[in-house]
């Protein structure tokens, strides 16, 4: 059995999105984890992750219930730049302008952009300005 690493500590332990086109979908999100610098986790039968975020079909074993409707996810950047990128590489793949890279009034030094993901959830990223943390995530390995 390989190794696999974790990183967790946030305060989200996991999401898990539903969508219709798998395909378009990885290659949104591979491309703007790529921008964020987050790396891909890996690949299942009828889904994907990546760091606590979960992709799957309708019909995979891991979508159980009533389907919902469209879900906001906001992703953390570690400063302007990298919003901008991930705004430039979602536009690139597939998604679609729901508020260019910015400064919002949620507090001072908020930056963020949001776009569309190809299933119409509200992908955001965010710089929340200058910060000190104790550390960026702690480490699993299993």
């Amino acid at each position: 059995m390989e190794t696999q690493e974790l990183h967790r500590g946030r305060l989200i332990d996991h999401i898990q999105l539903i969508v219709q086109d798998l395909s378009a979908s990885q290659t949104f999100y591979a491309a703007i984890f790529d921008a964020l610098n987050v790396p891909m986790g890996g690949t299942g039968n009828g889904f994907f992750w990546a760091d606590e975020l979960f992709v799957s079909t309708p019909d995979s074993e891991a979508a159980q219930g009533v389907l919902t409707g469209r879900h906001h996810l906001a992703f953390q950047a570690h400063d302007r730049t990298m919003v901008d990128a991930f705004y430039k590489a979602a536009l690139a793949y597939g998604g679609r302008d729901n508020g260019a890279p910015g400064e919002r009034r949620y507090h001072p030094g908020y930056y963020a952009a949001f776009v569309l993901d190809p299933d119409g959830n509200n992908i955001e990223a965010v710089y929340h300005g200058e910060a000190n943390r104790s550390a960026p995530s702690i480490r699993i390995t299993f």
